[in-house]
């Protein structure tokens, strides 16, 4: 019986070591799998049988099986990509993609628009995200991807804001739209858009009327006025900016607001002023234009209107926000990638083409942000490398070897013990 019992220990012995070179051969295999995880096969003893039966004490071992295959799940080389679409995790955590099978979760960031602009693995499985609302402001709704128009529309000049100072050694002047260059003190041109996103140039006067007391007034050339005559200004807008004795805007006080500009725009379209936040409004002085006993000059100026334009270019940044850029300079984002984190990513169950899926052992997922309660960063252009150390492999893999000789010497041992035997008779 002993002699029998050691053909089958070695037998266990030989199955063992030929799944262990398998996982060994899976590893060696997905070394350039992108996002691949390694496993380990992990081997346990076969309940062992008592010679002195419950009592225990002395116990001949009946060999070998594979007990675990552990999934590696550390983190593999990150290298950088061409691809704005490549994407990887630096730290814990999975994209999770919408699959056949339902929610899933993969390592690999090999991502591309489809034809309808979702965000895809190349198996076509979409890529879950938090949505942007029209705004840009990231909301908790998840769903896929989707780049959704590539153009926006024409967006009109609502604010002008300026920050400037006057110059209060300058003599008081009366306006006059006919000649206004003579009669003002000061001038500014900028670049405002109507509600189809035509470009008008306008041009703001200044002229003092009293100590701490200016007037403002916009006006446009007529040529692109309802009804003008080219080279003649036409005034849209005025209004007064009130100072105090320390040259701090105090107050402003809006008079006539209507700019009727041609060639099908809106009429009557209205465009707000300001200079700051003044000291009546709250304002400390400190930003806001100012009206002190130096030249006139004008810092800055912005206006929030724009032209229709279309989608450039895409990136992501370190937080998985996917932004579109237009060829007008405006951006807008889009979306930020979901990342999923479980208890134990050991215990996800593999489904192939680099996606797992959720189980018993791993837990729940737990979606969120990058970044946020333990979540790692997104890495954009770059791809997360399989983490097979072939070094390591190739040493597993001689040892995985060698077991499976010692074993098949164990059964040709046997076999010759048990051979001496069959011939006593002889």
């Amino acid at each position: 019986m002993g002699i029998l019992r050691s053909f089958t220990i070695g037998v266990s012995g030989l199955n063992a070591s030929g799944q262990g070179m398998g996982v060994i051969g899976d590893n060696i295999a997905n070394a350039g799998t992108n996002g691949f995880k390694a496993s380990r096969a992990e081997f346990q003893d076969v309940l062992a049988v008592s010679l002195k039966g419950i009592e225990g004490g002395d116990q001949i071992g009946a060999g070998t099986k594979l007990g675990h295959i552990k999934p590696m799940m550390t983190q593999g080389d990150v290298t950088r990509t061409d691809s704005v679409t490549d994407l990887a995790i630096s730290g814990d955590g999975f994209f999770t993609v919408e699959a056949p099978f339902g929610r899933g979760v993969t390592r690999d960031g090999s991502f591309h628009f489809d034809k309808e602009g979702q965000l895809t693995t190349m198996d076509g499985y979409k890529i879950l995200g938090f949505q942007a609302d029209e705004k840009g402001k990231i909301m908790n709704k998840l769903d896929p991807i989707k780049l959704g128009s590539t153009t926006i529309p024409a967006k009109a000049t609502k604010d002008i804001t300026m920050s400037m100072n006057l110059d209060s050694r300058v003599n008081k002047s009366e306006f006059n739209i006919e000649n206004p260059e003579k009669t003002a003190a000061f001038s500014n041109t900028m670049t405002v858009y109507d509600n189809i996103g035509t470009a008008r140039t306008v041009t703001v006067y200044y002229n003092k009327t009293d100590n701490n007391q200016w007037e403002y007034h916009v006006a446009a050339d007529g040529k692109d006025v309802e009804g003008g005559k080219p080279d003649t200004m036409y005034e849209m807008a005025n209004g007064k900016l009130l100072f105090n004795d320390k040259g701090q805007l105090e107050e402003r006080k809006e008079g006539k607001n209507s700019f009727n500009f041609n060639k099908g725009a809106a009429k009557d379209q209205k465009i707000s002023l300001t200079w700051g936040q003044t000291l009546k409004e709250g304002g400390t002085g400190l930003d806001a234009s100012t009206q002190y006993g130096s030249e006139c000059s004008i810092a800055r100026h912005t206006q929030d209107g724009s032209t229709a334009a279309t989608l450039t270019s895409l990136s992501f940044n370190d937080k998985g926000i996917l932004t579109a850029v237009y060829n007008n300079g405006e951006t807008r984002d889009i979306a930020q990638v979901a990342v999923s984190k479980f208890e134990n990513n050991e215990g996800l169950f593999k489904v192939g083409k680099n996606i797992f899926k959720e189980s018993k052992t791993s837990g729940q997922a737990a979606l969120g942000k990058p970044g946020e309660s333990g979540r790692g960063e997104v890495l954009s252009k770059s791809i997360e490398l399989s983490n097979v150390d072939i070094a390591n492999e190739f040493v597993n893999l001689m040892t995985a070897q060698r077991n499976f000789q010692a074993n098949a010497k164990t059964l040709t041992t046997a076999d010759q013990m048990l051979q001496e035997v069959l011939q006593i008779k002889r």
